[in-house]
């Protein structure tokens, strides 16, 4: 039985056994009428019944997909010929997946011979009785507990209790997956960064000027320098996403306060969702535009202007990034404007305030903090933003401040670096991680900044 299928099962086998825990719960004070005898509702007792049929059920079925594929390679990998198992582990790793994309049906890297079929053979016999077993197990696993909960339903059983303690713990699991899983991404780039930083200087990687990740793999090899400064890069990124963040703001303010305090309820009821469209329209729509559209109008109208303009610009992949994150700065900006209490506006037009001096002087001191919550959102998805870099900006890692020349960004790099059948211990591969947790250092810091001007001016209303 294939997984979604037993997980539907396992919601079925849950559906029931709530049903059954709430009629025994009923049953055993006679009915609806005895209702008060029981010291929770009946749904309590169904929801106890159910999840105690369901919970240990998918623990297992989570543990054994999350380990299924280690254990299954294991045992092909135990069951090959001697002269391919005591390969060195790298030709065995592609052997692997070899027979790997050979069970799945995939097209492999070498010609199939008897070997590789009985590999693949094995491999898919071993997921045959996986399956098998596992629903097996998991269905044993759900009626046995599901059996054993509906036995212990009687009058004083604390169920409400019981199920509370349960979700709460479910919630704390919950926390506990979120931090680990944080802990271990920032862990994970660490480890790799500080390899990468045994093989490359920390000084030459934060104060460099030239960025070109190319080693020589020979003594004799010629255009690969190695060079591995990260100057370059965060210029291009921090150079795009002004320009994005120059077109984004004020527009995205601007058609806040209009839709906000001056639009009328027809007006906003279109233009607002119009508007918000742009948010789901594809990067690489956007990119596509840049590079075909926009990029060619720049370097036609500076060559007008007798100005040198390259074919990819950091200038059009910024209007573009522009465009793309108003709805971001937008539509926060608009919630944000609005939440503030009418009570304000009223004072202030009671005073003799016009509209645009309480917009002014008012509403957006009091909408500050969320506007720039809005603002920094804006700024993160400008800087992550890849396929619009790749596409109308270019790939050159130039050191320039001029919207006119092509640049590079840290993440179109990181990208680039880990494109293709890549092994980890080189410096050209392990500089992406370097550079990811260089990114995440200083988006770190526009947080921190960000939330410090938050709370300098952030004023409480009642």
């Amino acid at each position: 039985m294939h997984t979604p299928i037993l997980i539907l099962v396992l919601l079925g086998v849950m559906a029931f056994a709530f049903h059954l825990g709430r009629t025994r719960s009923l049953a055993t004070v006679g009915g609806r009428t005895g209702v008060r005898k029981l010291h929770s509702l009946p749904a309590y007792y169904g929801f106890y019944t159910a999840l105690w049929a369901g919970l240990p059920a998918l623990l297992v079925a989570g543990l054994w997909v999350f380990f299924e594929g280690s254990v299954i390679t294991s045992l092909v990998v135990e069951g090959l010929p001697a002269a391919l198992r005591d390969q060195p582990p790298a030709q065995l790793g592609l052997l692997v997946n070899d027979i790997t994309n050979l069970a799945n049906g995939n097209i492999v890297s070498r010609a199939v011979d008897a070997d590789l079929r009985a590999a693949a053979d094995h491999m898919n016999e071993l997921r045959t009785i996986g399956k098998m077993a596992l629903s097996v197990v998991v269905l044993s696993i759900a009626l046995g507990a599901g059996s054993l909960a509906w036995r212990s339903v009687g009058p004083s059983m604390r169920a409400r209790n019981r199920v509370e303690r349960i979700v709460n713990g479910l919630l704390i699991v919950s926390s506990l997956i979120a931090i680990f899983t944080t802990v271990g991404i920032v862990m994970s780039v660490l480890f790799e960064s500080f390899r990468f930083f045994h093989k490359i200087p920390l000084t030459d990687f934060l104060f460099g000027l030239e960025w070109s990740p190319q080693i020589a793999l020979r003594a004799d090899q010629v255009g690969a320098s190695g060079a591995f400064g990260a100057i370059p890069l965060f210029a291009g990124t921090l150079l795009i996403s002004a320009i994005a963040l120059f077109v984004a703001v004020p527009i995205g303010l601007m058609s806040a306060i209009y839709l906000a305090d001056y639009a009328g309820p027809r007006l906003r009821s279109y233009a607002k969702p119009v508007l918000e469209v742009l948010a789901g329209v594809p990067t690489v729509v956007y990119g596509f535009f840049a590079a075909l559209t926009l990029a060619p109008a720049i370097r036609g109208a500076g060559e007008a202007m007798g100005l040198t303009v390259s074919s990819e610009s950091a200038l059009a992949a910024g209007l573009v990034m522009g465009v793309m994150i108003i709805p971001f700065v937008s539509s926060l900006s608009d919630d944000v404007i609005n939440a503030v209490p009418q009570s304000l506006r009223d004072a202030s037009y009671a005073l003799g305030a016009t509209r645009s001096e309480t917009i002014r002087q008012v509403i957006l001191p009091a909408a500050l903090p969320g506007i720039m919550g809005g603002v920094l959102l804006a700024a993160s998805r400008a800087i992550g933003e890849t396929m619009i870099v790749v596409m109308a900006a270019g790939l050159s890692a130039n050191l320039t401040l001029n919207p006119l020349d092509s640049v590079t960004t840290v993440t179109v790099q990181i990208v680039t670096l880990l494109v293709g059948d890549q092994e980890f211990d080189s410096a050209k591969t392990l500089a992406a991680f370097a550079l990811g947790l260089l990114l995440f250092i200083v988006t770190l810091g526009l947080n921190i900044v960000a939330l410090h001007i938050v709370r300098k001016y952030r004023e409480q209303y009642e």
